[in-house]
């Protein structure tokens, strides 16, 4: 029964407006708003669901990930629109001056949208 679903995931922001602007205009994804929820609609068909909480407590771990060619690429466009990387030092997975983990496994960089959701850019 769900295995035709097109089931899609979600999570939670405290400001509706400011994570539209950041989504659409940051990311340069396509958002849709619609009964006060954020729709976004990524590659491949995706669409992630973004809905407002009053007591929106940030995840503890990443909840959107971007595969891309290039993590170095996509640092760099994302810090020239105002992202600021995450940075973790003294960590297992410690991050470099640009924020990106080179410590086995893909390149990732890790990044907070307004609602202080973790998200990033992974090699692809």
């Amino acid at each position: 029964m769900l295995r035709e679903s097109t089931a899609f995931s979600g999570f939670s922001v405290d400001d509706v407006p400011r994570a539209r602007a950041f989504y659409a205009e940051t990311l340069g994804l396509d958002v849709t708003e619609e009964n006060g929820m954020l729709t976004l609609r990524l590659g491949g068909g995706t669409h992630v669901l973004v809905y407002p909480k009053p007591d929106h407590v940030p995840a503890t771990f990443t909840v959107l990930n971007f595969p891309v060619p290039d993590v170095e690429a996509a640092v760099a466009w994302l810090t020239g629109r105002g992202v600021a990387f995450e940075h973790y030092e003294g960590t297992e997975i410690e991050t470099d001056a640009q924020g990106v983990f080179r410590g086995g496994g893909p390149l990732i960089a890790w990044f907070t949208d307004p609602a202080g959701n973790v998200l990033s850019v992974i090699q692809d």
